[in-house]
């Protein structure tokens, strides 16, 4: 008897030359989700690898095509190993691989013995991996995090078709830079083409001053130590604060603050 919830999936021609391969994997509308979806999976396997996508590691809504078909389990095949990881979510809190990508914007691989990156990154060094398989359902996977406009993060995995692998250095080295690229471009092109909220004003422009007022509240300091630092007026602080409040449509000085850094006025505060 035949599965009556079999999706069936269409099987677009795809060609080898890096421009053809983005091509192959663009999306400029919903309806270009699904074949530029099977093309990321076939790239990957292609490869003897598979893939799994997440847009945004802070939203439980799962990754779907213009038709509704859910991208991990239907089109990457991840139920095939009885692995439903993106009905989970508390995975973005407690796996290691999207908090990773909270502290890294590079590709990365990383098993139970720790992460390996092209630069040494102590963020990643804190991570915990105890019971490392069982938190990631893998014993080793390429990581592709996608740090997108205002905020968003996403987090892609490459994990090897023999599922014993645990080093995954040679994959690494030999596909880590297309992995990367086509996912990206896969990621970014989701996320736009259903993007439909829009909660910042377009084309906000702070002035320096309120920049700086911004920056000094950012890291704790009140409107008074604000104007001491900066030899202003208390009122002229409040002003440049509310000013920035105004263009930025906030209702709070914490809203302007958040606001403010998802558009990268603030830069780091560490």
């Amino acid at each position: 008897m035949m599965a009556t919830n079999v999706v069936e999936l269409r099987t677009p021609q795809i060609r080898g030359t890096l421009g053809q391969l983005l091509d192959s994997v663009t999306i400029t509308c919903p309806e270009d989700i699904h074949d530029a979806a099977v093309n990321l999976s076939r790239i990957a396997q292609e490869r003897g690898m598979q893939i799994a996508v997440c847009d945004d590691i802070s939203s439980k809504e799962p990754m779907v095509d213009a038709e509704g078909t859910i991208l991990n389990p239907d089109i990457f095949h991840w139920l095939d190993n009885g692995a439903a990881w993106w009905d989970d979510h508390r995975l973005a809190l407690h796996s290691p691989l999207p908090r990773a990508c909270r502290y890294e914007s590079e590709p990365f691989w990383v098993n139970a013995r720790g992460f390996k990156t092209r630069w040494r990154n102590h963020y990643l060094e804190e991570i915990c991996l105890a019971d490392f398989e069982k938190r990631v359902s893998c014993k080793a996977a390429i990581v592709i995090p996608v740090h997108l406009p205002f905020g968003q993060i996403s987090a892609s995995s490459f994990v090897s078709m023999d599922r014993n692998k645990e080093d995954l250095s040679a994959e690494f080295a030999e596909h880590g830079a297309l992995f990367a690229t086509v996912t990206r471009c896969f990621v970014a092109g989701y996320v736009q083409a259903n993007r439909t909220k829009r909660r910042i004003p377009s084309d906000c422009m702070l002035s320096k001053r309120e920049v700086d007022c911004l920056r000094l509240a950012a890291i704790g300091k009140t409107d008074i130590e604000i104007a001491m630092i900066l030899n202003r007026s208390h009122a002229t602080i409040r002003y440049h604060i509310h000013r920035a409040a105004d263009k930025l449509n906030s209702v709070n000085r914490a809203q302007t603050i958040f606001k403010a850094g998802q558009l990268g006025y603030l830069g780091a505060t560490d």
